[in-house]
């Protein structure tokens, strides 16, 4: 019997720079895929943003010093698909944000709003991060 996928959705994006600089929701989601052996991650609302092309994240300069460290979402995503993470992200947030799918990174998929409610049966789990 071939192990199920488990689901991601995130909903939420850009929860504060410095606060989550090591450890944020793309990094959990490298560990569920390596655990849980398969994972796809639908980008909603606001997240969808981490989908599409834009410049690299700056350093960010603090008084006298700088952080250049911080997350870089797109980086992040294609880290996880080429681990095998299948992404995708959903029109409604897409449109909501004047975004066309010709913005999309390579590899990241246009969702129809629910259509991946209509396939969580298929899913081992689903999860919100």
């Amino acid at each position: 019997m071939t192990q199920r996928r488990t689901l991601a959705i995130v909903e939420k994006a850009y929860r504060g720079a410095l606060e989550k600089q090591f450890f944020d929701a793309l990094y959990l989601a490298v560990e569920l895929n390596r655990q849980l052996g398969g994972l796809d991650v639908l980008l909603r609302g606001r997240a969808v943003t981490y989908g599409v092309r834009a410049e690299p994240v700056p350093a960010l300069r603090i008084g006298s010093r700088t952080l250049d460290t911080l997350t870089d979402p797109r980086r992040d995503l294609r880290t996880l698909m080429d681990a095998g993470v299948r992404v995708h992200a959903e029109e409604s947030g897409l449109a909501a944000h004047g975004l066309s799918p010709d913005r999309l990174l390579d590899g990241v998929q246009t969702a129809s709003d629910g259509s991946m409610a209509l396939r969580w049966p298929e899913y081992r789990m689903v999860c919100y991060l």
